[in-house]
């Protein structure tokens, strides 16, 4: 049965080197992708209708695997180096070509979506790709054209998706058979021997972070809400930080969980959908998310579905721990229609930060934001890897760096840009351990965390008196709403005050030593905000 299609652009698959395909799938809606999906095995259908896929052994990014083509328009604006590597134009043409080759006589789809909520900034994107359930996955993740829309979009950028083509890595200068290749002159992103659907997602929020800038936008990794009062709020946060539990609140809009802008006009998600880990989901803590798993349209990467009766387990880590679910955002009731807000008042970063030694809360000075900013701390516990026998630092710049091409600086200076302009405060908040290190004392209680994101969205630590951390420097409130007055004193949390006094200057030591690298291109005032005493 050949399956009908909904209008497309003008704007044929020729532009991109693409002939003699085989049937060619434009922008086909979300039953038609199931059924093409669950035709050619790809995956099953599970109770109440989300539909169950495997990823084989990519079940994360392979972020070694990613490079940009050095070529002259982008090349003095990438920052280079371990995380940006490079790729010559040659290599990337000759895997194109390939490419081409392969896709020859096969069957595509095809979906045209926009990147950015805000009409002013958006982007209008093409992901083609061999598996139904990829195309379904972007149909989600971005943001869908009206017909009107979709019969005059030309692409700004192209991602072409083919799992089952590899590199050949002594002909492709490739680490392995896996690639990532962005090349911002041909407008045009590669991605081959992955089935790892967060690459598509990841590589088009990379050239949203490249492009935004020059177009005085600051591309955000974090969460966004509204309050009731029409007062928005950021979250910025590392895996396990709690970034999409605190900023999905019943009582506030969503505007997006994972990435968006801040232009001179406001802030804008530059999805249409959300992507978000499925592990362990417990509907009473996260039920608009676990909801999402009882509805038609959701994808669902390596759950654990059983056989008999098709009921997922979602506690089962035996394919991997990063266990995904990629949805609508309209999946979320109270979710934004625009998906854009006001300039936000209010700016958390969040930090699990398993010494024991930071402040479950703290105001930030503009100089100390952008320092905590470029840093973007977490740490990992102990037992979560091989070989990991005590707390380790995680610092990952702007809270995003495996996606950030330019140099932390320029996302800073914005940053402090748009601080100056609009006054919003900027606050820290440790959602990790008090009391000694991990293993030692124990996690700040997450209700005592929602109480200080409560009383920072409220405005209600804004005359409180502080007291100066002499470690961090971090203007430490004596008072929170709901919170017990010893817990916001780390030291006093510690049954020996020397040991947090040796932790904390530890801590502060590695702030030190991970800063260096950015040292030479920051200004010298968010330089001299980090932690002292080390």
């Amino acid at each position: 049965m050949r399956v009908p299609s909904r209008p497309h652009s003008k704007h044929s698959l020729d532009h991109h080197g693409l002939y003699n395909l085989g049937t060619v799938y434009w922008n086909l809606p979300t039953p038609a992708l199931y059924e093409q999906a669950i035709r050619a095995r790809e995956g099953v259908l599970s109770h109440l209708g989300p539909l169950v896929v495997r990823t084989g052994h990519h079940t994360g990014r392979s972020a070694n695997d990613k490079f940009f083509v050095e070529e002259p328009s982008s090349k003095e604006h990438i920052w280079w180096g371990p995380v940006n590597r490079p790729i010559d134009e040659a290599h990337f043409d000759l895997v194109h070509h390939r490419l081409v080759s392969y896709f020859q006589m096969k069957d595509l789809y095809v979906q045209d979506c926009f990147v950015g909520a805000d009409p002013d900034y958006r982007m209008p994107v093409r992901i083609i790709s061999e598996y139904a359930w990829h195309s379904l996955f972007a149909r989600n993740l971005f943001i869908q054209p009206s017909p009107e829309e979709l019969d005059t979009l030309i692409p700004a950028f192209t991602v072409i998706d083919a799992p089952r083509f590899h590199a050949i890595p002594e002909l492709d200068n490739t680490l392995t058979e896996t690639f990532i290749f962005v090349n911002f002159a041909k407008r045009m992103v590669l991605i081959g021997g992955t089935s790892y659907a967060g690459e598509i997602k990841k590589s088009l929020f990379t050239v949203m972070n490249y492009l935004m800038p020059f177009r005085d936008v600051l591309p955000m990794h974090c969460s966004a809400n509204i309050g009731p009062d029409g007062k928005s709020a950021l979250f910025f946060g590392l895996s396990g930080t709690g970034k999409t539990t605190l900023s999905a609140d019943a009582s506030r809009t969503l505007i997006g969980d994972d990435e968006h802008g801040w232009s001179p006009e406001g802030i804008f998600n530059f999805e249409g959908g959300c992507y978000a880990k499925m592990i362990r989901l417990s509907p009473t803590a996260e039920p608009e998310i676990y909801a999402t798993t009882q509805r038609f349209g959701t994808v669902l990467e390596n759950v654990t579905v059983r056989s008999e009766d098709r009921r997922l387990d979602l506690d089962d880590e035996s394919l991997t721990e990063n266990t995904r679910g990629a949805y609508h955002i309209s999946a979320i009731p109270n979710a934004s229609e625009n998906g854009m807000g006001g300039h936000p008042s209010a700016i958390i970063f969040l930090t699990c930060d398993a010494f024991g030694v930071l402040p479950p809360v703290a105001r930030l000075t503009p100089e100390q934001a952008m320092y905590h900013f470029i840093s973007g701390y977490t740490a990992r516990v102990a037992g979560t890897e091989k070989g990991v026998t005590e707390p380790s630092p995680v610092f990952s710049a702007c809270y995003g760096g495996p996606f950030m091409p330019l140099h932390p600086q320029r996302y800073a200076e914005l940053l402090g840009k748009r601080l100056a302009e609009h006054g919003a405060q900027v606050w820290l908040i440790n959602t990790g351990w008090s009391g000694g290190p991990y293993g030692v004392g124990e996690r700040i209680a997450i209700p005592h965390t929602r109480a200080m994101v409560n009383a920072v969205l409220d405005g209600k630590l804004d005359g409180v008196a502080c007291r100066e951390d002499p470690v961090f420097g971090l203007q430490i409130p004596e008072s929170c709403p709901e919170v017990p007055a010893a817990i916001l004193d780390p030291r006093s949390t510690w049954k020996d005050g020397a040991a947090y006094d040796a932790q904390a200057r530890k801590l502060a030591g590695m702030f030190e030593e991970n800063f260096a690298k950015f040292a030479a291109q920051v200004d010298a005032r968010i330089a001299a905000a980090g932690p002292r005493g080390s």
